[in-house]
């Protein structure tokens, strides 16, 4: 990995896109068992149709995961000061999550040099699902 530096970003600046595999019942399961999250709401369809759901959903912290994932491709997880996000749709099976980041502030706090991104996963229809930001300490 290439270390991002202070000085070759600059606001406006759009970090490199995760887009992941379309989500399946296999990754679903994968995550439950990984996690400990068995809510029947993400495995079980007959629960989701009494629950007035079509089909099962993805866990809102697998989303999550994947705006981690996105920060951790662009920067080692020591540099990250903040990460913080809200949950604004659910994801579907079938959906294709894409993770995006815009750098939209640089500053100096606590003697380091950092810059404030907005942060997204929509799916492949441009359905924004979480929305967040995150502060990156860069050298």
């Amino acid at each position: 990995m290439t270390q991002v530096q202070y000085s070759s970003v600059n606001v406006g600046d759009e970090i490199p896109l995760l887009k992941e595999k379309p989500v399946s019942r296999f990754t679903l399961t994968l995550y439950a068992g990984a996690s400990g999250d068995h809510n029947p709401i993400h495995i079980d369809l007959d629960f989701a149709r009494k629950a007035r759901m079509p089909d099962v959903f993805a866990h809102g912290m697998l989303s999550a995961a994947y705006l981690g994932r996105l920060l951790t491709n662009w920067v080692p997880q020591r540099q990250i000061r903040n990460f913080s996000m809200r949950f604004t749709g659910i994801t579907q099976l079938g959906n294709v999550p894409t993770c995006t980041g815009k750098i939209v502030e640089k500053f100096e706090a606590d003697g380091e040099k950092r810059v404030r991104l907005q942060i997204r996963c929509s799916n492949q229809y441009g359905e924004e699902k979480l929305a967040g930001e995150a502060i990156v300490a860069l050298p």
